[in-house]
């Protein structure tokens, strides 16, 4: 008897959106059914419409979008028991592949190429023969078995693939590095005598991404085993990944996977029955630092010192955890390297632009119709990631600008929408890939304020060892805040432009060296919003509260009170049915007057 698969959602995302009550209906409903089976899988990218539950019945894949346990209980009664689709609420209707994936929502499926979310939605986290069912190990296997270590690090050379942390540096090249160190402490199992780290960092700490945690959560062992391939090719004997406390689910996961691999062999002495490799990982808990997103500062934190950069070099590769040579490279950069093995360098890089090559994993966010993840070939314009896979500008609002890379990143105007996705062309406009946070911003987005908002938090995920990081910053956000205020004065911007540079070329570690980045992207494209500030006192976007008024058109007003019992300081006065007034300086400008009016007669000037 062919069984009927119920899939159900439960990566963060899809609890946060209220998975967990669907996911105990559906185990209810189906209790003692043998006829079905219930699979908890991860995120597949779809965010904005969790919960999601699938059928897979007759070789065929479904996906409904939005499910709360009504909408559960028609699923199970209609689709499962009735071969009849419930197509209200599909979004998907042949899920995902190994690569393509081919759904029918929008466009959104078929411009995606999925590599490293290969396995994510569709397998059981917690169970590796799922993993294992889809190829899983067998890039470990093959390289073990039938390539040397210098043929592994071969294929990831030709490849093409870059680390996906931001950098963009040739993974094979920094594999190279490492397995040429010579310098460390002796170790007998070792070929090249030397004891070594293969280090995951995930510690992923930009505002807004999210790729490294749900990759973890929906499908940890392909970390694991892209973390062996490379301790092979390198010799490394000690693997560690560096995970911030804030994602437990990926950390409880990641435990989980870590124990399976060694019951499997995929981990510990004599590996797949090599003598010569002997091979563990271990979870570090990260205490949130975003400045321990750097390698060095990630070392330190490794080996229980405050986390701060250091000179380089020595780099890690010859000196790095406990002075041993290391390696260190992302989440994405990892889940990669599996299905390069087995597929080959080729099948990687006839995706790509340029010296781009492969995939690459955006977490989608900002004022979009369609938040979550999205994987697409490297080469793809920012205009079709922004309207064919995130839909559009939210209540087609007018688009502004989309901030790449996160802090360390910059923000990118309309007219440059049809640069490729790809580390040269983005870096051209002066943003970067970063690890692949993208922030969308309509018309109603204030870029001073962003460009506040992203020096506020660098300036305090400074670690404070360099003066010009530490001072430099705290002074451009005093000069931001002063302009936000309507205090600014125009050689403001020169100060910025100044202490920008200063910042850029006195700092030892990447955060300070692209902390400036917003301002700069920022004052490049939309100089105009910073005049407006400071000559006319005005915020065009309406959105700096000293700047702003919010006034009732008393023509219009029905007197409801919804105003005055939303306004959260009680600046509205009127009686019930007579046209209503806000005090201009008890108001906070929250917004929520205007938000809660029926008839919209509150406008902001």
């Amino acid at each position: 008897m062919n069984k009927t698969t119920v899939t159900i959602g439960l990566a963060s995302c899809g609890i946060a959106s209220g998975g967990l009550p669907v996911a105990e209906e559906l185990e209810r409903l189906l209790a003692g059914r043998e006829d079905v089976e219930i699979k908890k899988v991860g995120c597949i990218g779809y965010c904005y419409m969790e919960p999601l539950v699938g059928v897979i019945r007759d070789g065929k894949s479904y996906t409904y979008g939005k499910v709360n346990v009504d909408v559960l209980h028609r699923i199970i009664d209609e689709h499962v028991d009735k071969n009849s689709v419930v197509k209200e609420h599909l979004i998907l209707t042949e899920g995902v592949t190994n690569e393509a994936e081919k759904g029918s929502e929008n466009g959104r499926g078929d411009k995606q190429v999925r590599i490293v979310l290969r396995n994510s939605g569709l397998i059981d986290p917690k169970k590796i023969d799922e993993y294992i069912a889809r190829e899983g190990y067998g890039g470990l296997a093959k390289a073990v078995k039938k390539m040397t270590r210098d043929d592994v690090i071969k294929e990831v050379l030709d490849s093409g693939l870059r680390g996906r942390g931001g950098a963009g540096f040739p993974t094979g090249m920094k594999w190279r590095f490492a397995r040429d160190a010579k310098t460390g402490q002796p170790n007998g199992s070792n070929p090249n005598g030397v004891d070594k780290y293969m280090v995951c960092n995930a510690d992923e700490g930009d505002p807004g991404a999210f790729m490294d945690r749900s990759v973890l959560e929906s499908d940890p062992h392909s970390v694991i085993e892209g973390m062996a391939i490379g301790a092979y090719a390198v010799g490394a004997s000690h693997g560690v990944i560096y995970c911030r406390a804030e994602y437990p689910m990926a950390i409880q996961h990641l435990g989980i996977a870590l124990e399976q691999a060694r019951e499997r062999g995929f981990l510990g002495k004599g590996i797949l029955g090599d003598p010569d490799f002997d091979f563990d990982i271990y979870v570090k808990e990260g205490a949130g630092a975003f400045v321990c997103g750097e390698e060095t500062a990630l070392i330190a934190s490794i080996e229980g010192q405050r986390g701060m950069p250091r000179p380089r070099p020595p780099f890690p590769a010859n000196s790095g955890v406990w002075k041993k040579p290391t390696n260190i490279n992302n989440v994405e950069t990892y889940a990669n390297v599996p299905w390069i093995l087995i597929n080959g360098a080729g099948a990687f890089n006839r995706y790509g632009h340029g010296r781009s090559k492969g995939t690459k994993v955006f977490a989608l966010a900002g004022k979009i119709k369609k938040g979550g993840l999205a994987e697409v070939p490297m080469g793809m314009p920012l205009r079709e990631v922004i309207y064919d896979i995130a839909g559009g500008i939210e209540n087609d609002r007018k688009f502004k600008a989309v901030q790449l890379g996160g802090p360390s990143g910059g923000c990118v105007p309309e007219h440059l929408l049809d640069t490729p996705v790809d580390y040269e062309s983005i870096n051209a406009t002066g943003a970067i890939m970063g690890s692949g946070g993208m922030v969308v911003m309509d018309e109603d987005t204030c870029v001073v304020d962003v460009a506040r908002f992203f020096l506020a938090f660098v300036q305090k995920e400074s670690c404070g060892k360099c003066p010009f990081c530490r001072v430099g910053t705290k002074r451009m956000l005093e000069i931001l805040e002063k302009i936000t205020r309507g205090e600014g004065a125009l050689e403001d911007i020169d100060k910025l432009l100044d202490l920008a540079g200063q910042i850029k070329d006195g700092s030892l570690c990447g955060l300070g060296q692209t902390a400036p980045n917003p301002v700069q992207t920022t004052l490049k494209y939309f100089r105009d919003e910073y005049v407006a500030h400071i000559v006319d006192k005005k915020c065009p976007a309406k959105v700096c509260a000293a700047l702003i008024r919010y006034s009732i058109d008393e023509s219009r007003c029905i007197g409801c009170t919804r105003c005055a019992k939303a306004c959260p300081v009680h600046a509205i006065a009127g009686a019930a049915k007579t046209p209503h007034r806000i005090d201009d300086e008890t108001c906070v400008r929250c917004g929520l007057c205007k938000k809660n009016c029926p008839v919209s007669c509150i406008s902001v000037d």
